[in-house]
């Protein structure tokens, strides 16, 4: 059985990435820092030694191969500051004598150039030196010269600059962690104010966040304070829906019963018919509220997929008018989706091809499309259509064009209603067919 896990705090969150991230790049740093280091100064110093090797050569040539006619003794140490040696088939001079253990191995060895000797366990010498060794001819006689230097120094200066580099390092994580520390704490600021604002909106003092939050923030901010307009809006759609439906259920209940509490009266065929037409208006204001109810509008999170739910739709109208086609024609594929409420949709496109379906001749034609930032419905139908000046009226609640087919004159109050919701706007013109054409665009 697995725990859960304690939700990490940002903050918390931002420490454990950056410190050890701060920390690592830190080490890295000094890792680097001392190979390099390393590296550059054998460079410096083998440079150095080649230089002298060659100065060496050129004193060498200068007196024909000769070298007990050079100035040896302590004459290029001291010029130097290094140890070094020459040797011909004739004669050889080390300087210092005491280096004369080290340095004889190294004239009887073939390596060329850079020499460097570790470890070495001959006492009152260095354990480590770094020499260069050339050889060359002088008028036929081969000539052997090497010059070397005491690393130990060197090492030891290195070892002294790498540990005040790692003290530098150390202080420079010091310093990287209260950095770190103040920025987070000052970029959490606003973090702070919307927590602060949201008690504030818990406890009723304010109705909306109004915190200043970053750049970052605002889209949070903007989409809780859409969710509390959202709250409120279907707060009062609540409460003008019962008081609608209590006003217009309250006549014609009180005219069902004062009928029935007449006991004077005999329940004749007039009356009946007459309770029976209150009690359907009571029937038709109460569908006509329950739908209402059931209306969503914009919700975050909340999506449909137009072109699935159509094909659905037409082929259930298909089967309710057999004698009638239904086309689509789409763009948008199975899987596209459109912020819309699911049943909001269904509600829209239901209503718009039910009534289609019902005036039509032989076709109904549904467009759906994604067209410059706008979602758009066209429904046309090859009826009688719509007289002009009678389509200002096509929508308004309870209001019927013709009282012959079926229906309470909600459908297209309804789409009008949820369109509204969502921002959008319904349009009614004449078809290319003759008949009614519906369109709805809805901004995103």
């Amino acid at each position: 059985m697995t725990l859960p896990r304690k939700p990490v705090s940002v903050k918390g969150a931002l420490l454990l990435l950056l410190l050890p991230a701060g920390i690592g790049l830190m080490a890295i740093a000094w890792l680097v820092h001392g190979l390099l280091l390393e590296r550059m100064s054998r460079e410096f110093v083998e440079n150095r030694l080649k230089d002298e090797v060659a100065f060496l050569e050129h004193h060498i040539r200068q007196a024909d191969g000769k070298l007990d006619i050079l100035r040896t003794g302590d004459y290029f140490e001291e010029v130097f500051h290094h140890a070094f040696a020459m040797q011909s088939p004739a004669q050889t001079i080390i300087s210092p004598q005491s280096w004369r253990p080290l340095l004889n191995p190294l004239l009887q060895s073939d390596q060329q150039e850079g020499i460097a000797v570790h470890n070495a366990k001959l006492p009152g010498l260095p354990s480590d030196i770094l020499a260069y060794r050339k050889s060359f001819f002088v008028n036929d006689t081969p000539i052997t010269v090497i010059v070397s230097e005491d690393m130990g120094a060197l090492q030891d200066s290195q070892a002294e600059l790498h540990a005040w580099t790692a003290i530098v390092s150390i202080l420079l994580i010091l310093l990287l962690v209260g950095i770190i520390w103040v920025g987070i704490n000052l970029s959490m600021r606003p973090v702070v104010s919307l927590q602060a604002a949201l008690r504030r909106l818990q406890s009723g003092e304010i109705s909306r966040i109004d915190a200043q939050a970053p750049e970052e923030f605002r889209p949070l901010v903007q989409q809780l304070n859409q969710l509390l307009d959202s709250l409120d809006q279907r707060l009062e759609r609540s409460r003008e829906a019962l008081a609608n439906l209590s006003h217009s259920v309250k006549t014609p209940i009180a005219a069902v019963r004062q009928v029935l509490e007449d006991t004077s009266r005999s329940l004749d065929n007039t009356l009946r018919h007459e309770m029976g037409s209150r009690l359907s208006d009571i029937d038709r204001q109460l569908e006509a509220e329950m739908r209402r109810s059931r209306f969503a509008g914009p919700q975050l999170g909340k999506s449909a997929c137009p072109a699935k739910q159509a094909r659905d739709l037409l082929w259930m109208l298909g089967r309710l008018h057999p004698e009638k086609s239904f086309e689509l024609s789409t763009s948008l594929t199975d899987e596209s989706r459109w912020p819309i409420e699911e049943h909001d949709l269904n509600e829209i496109l239901g209503n718009l091809l039910d009534n289609a379906g019902k005036w039509s001749a032989e076709c109904v034609e549904l467009s759906l499309e994604h067209i410059n930032g706008a979602l758009q419905i066209i429904v046309t139908d090859d009826g009688l259509g719509v007289a002009e000046g009678e389509r200002i009226h096509l929508g308004q609640r309870g209001r019927r064009l013709d009282e012959q087919t079926p229906g309470h004159g909600l459908g297209l109050a309804i789409v009008r209603e949820i369109v509204a919701r969502y921002g959008g706007q319904v349009f009614f013109a004449k078809g290319l067919k003759g008949g009614l054409k519906v369109l709805i665009e809805i901004a995103l």
